[in-house]
């Protein structure tokens, strides 16, 4: 039976290494507070270009948000420039990140179009001096997310992983899929074996761990130190949570109440509106929504309507009568 064990992240101890992926769009403040408090080792703010970063552009310092009950947390930059890198990573140890991490995984064509993330497993030279210039800008530890490489082709995560200890680094973390993939076909836990084996540093296996058997089965096919779980909390916060307690032999944990449930939906919905505002806290919030109400009878029907509201209040309204049958099963 696979048990986690604590890691250290630099100075940093992490009892439960259950981490939450960085998701643009999705892991803001009032997400990884939920997350938080149903249990998670550690939470990632979204990717944060390092420009953006720089210049304090609005969207970038909601990013950087983060709240004292998530603490340790750890704040993931982007960039192509060392330069930028060094002084986006300083900004962000002024305002309190406990980790700095460098996205060199994210797939997505603007991104990669930008020289930054995935794009940056084609050029481990350009690679290597981020990571370098970003570990001797700050004092807080310094992580790496990549990819198993940019292709079948070149599958240079090892390499790419024992540069990154070389020049410092004190954890990597390991998504099984390339760049190409993108986010179709099945994650390879089975290849972060490989760069597992290239370093000795903590390594922490991602990608479609969707649920208690799969975060277990990516632990014993990769031999990983750690999870971390990304798509799989989409609208389950407490996935985390529930999977810290199987792999920490304190044995299973239920999912909450529906009555709970709608609690935490109508929580995150106010937060979200007080971090960005009506309009766009509104639009922000009908994925998670969905993501939420999935699964119980008529939800798609309810979601076709719940899209096309833009009145929160309203908005509310209509998640409490769509709960409210299922309230009162529940509690019968």
């Amino acid at each position: 039976m696979t048990i986690l064990k604590p890691i250290s992240v630099g100075p940093l101890n992490l009892d439960a290494p259950v981490i939450l992926a960085p998701m643009t769009g999705v892991t803001d403040l009032p997400f990884r507070k939920i997350v938080k408090r149903y249990g998670a080792g550690l939470t990632v703010s979204e990717m944060i270009a390092s420009q953006a970063m720089i210049r304090e552009t609005r969207q970038s310092l909601q990013k950087a948000a983060w709240d004292p009950s998530e603490e340790p947390v750890s704040l993931q930059l982007a960039g192509c420039t060392p330069l930028e890198m060094a002084e986006a990573a300083k900004l962000n140890e002024q305002r309190g990140a406990a980790i700095i991490d460098i996205n060199m995984g994210c797939p997505v064509r603007k991104v990669v179009n930008g020289d930054a993330g995935s794009a940056l497993m084609r050029d481990l030279p350009l690679a290597a001096s981020l990571i370098d210039a970003t570990v001797k800008a700050v004092k807080v530890p310094v992580t790496v997310k990549m990819r198993m490489g940019w292709c079948h082709d070149s599958l240079n995560a090892p390499e790419l992983a024992r540069i990154a200890e070389d020049l410092g680094a004190k954890l990597i973390t390991v998504h099984g899929r390339t760049r190409n993939q993108m986010y179709k076909g099945e994650a390879d836990w089975a290849f972060v074996r490989r760069v597992k084996e290239a370093v000795s540093l903590p390594v922490i296996v991602n990608g479609d761990i969707c649920s208690r058997e799969d975060a277990r089965t990516a632990l014993d096919q990769s031999g990983a130190d750690g999870v971390m779980i990304g798509r799989g909390a989409y609208g389950k916060p407490w996935l985390l949570g529930q999977v810290m307690a199987d792999l920490g032999g304190t044995g299973g944990r239920a999912d909450p109440s529906l009555d709970e449930q709608l609690a935490v939906i109508l929580e995150q919905y106010d937060e979200m509106l007080s971090l960005y505002g009506e309009r766009t806290g509104v639009n922000l919030a009908r994925k998670h929504i969905g993501w939420y109400t999935k699964g119980l009878p008529g939800s798609a029907e309810f979601r076709n309507r719940v899209n096309f509201v833009d009145d929160s209040a309203t908005v509310k309204t209509m998640l409490r009568e769509f709960y409210a049958p299922w309230l009162v099963r529940d509690a019968a």
